[in-house]
């Protein structure tokens, strides 16, 4: 895990989400369902599909136990729309090493048989073993979220 942190406040989540959504818009791939992957995909799925004119869903996956210290991912609870067969967009904060990603990805794969699933999140780890489809920028220090402020102590909640 990368030592510093890199603070996103709300007003940068905003800008980050909306070129984000800008660069799905624009690759022109229409998407029936944007799935957000909870936690840190939720405010960023809303963002997404609101912007494309998609439905949105989410899927709860836990894998981490703490600050940078991981399980086997597993599904607390999934998604209720019907994606068989039609595009789906999966959305998270980032990707740090991918193995959630790529566990989602497989999950929804087997269990939902989609037409077409696609990735996006803001950020990517340079040692992630899942590259996404679209995501904004490669980066090193541990993100910190506006919803994750009590999560790391940072107001002392």
């Amino acid at each position: 895990m990368a030592s510093k942190l890199k603070m996103v406040s709300w007003e940068e989540f905003g800008s980050l989400a909306e070129r984000l959504a800008t660069s799905i818009a624009r690759s022109r791939e229409r998407y029936e369902l944007v799935i957000g992957i909870l936690r840190g995909g939720g405010p960023l799925a809303l963002v997404v599909a609101d912007r494309i004119k998609s439905r949105v869903d989410f899927i709860n996956v836990k894998s981490y136990v703490g600050v940078g210290s991981r399980k086997e991912p597993s599904v607390l609870s999934t998604i209720t729309e019907n994606i068989g067969g039609r595009n789906t967009l999966i959305v998270d904060d980032l990707i740090d090493e991918g193995t959630t990603m790529n566990f989602i990805v497989s999950f929804l794969r087997d269990n939902y048989r989609p037409k077409l699933l696609r990735t996006s999140v803001l950020f990517v780890k340079p040692w992630s073993k899942f590259k996404p489809d679209y995501y904004l920028d490669t980066i090193e220090e541990w993100v910190v979220f506006p919803w994750e402020l009590c999560e790391f102590n940072i107001l002392r909640c």
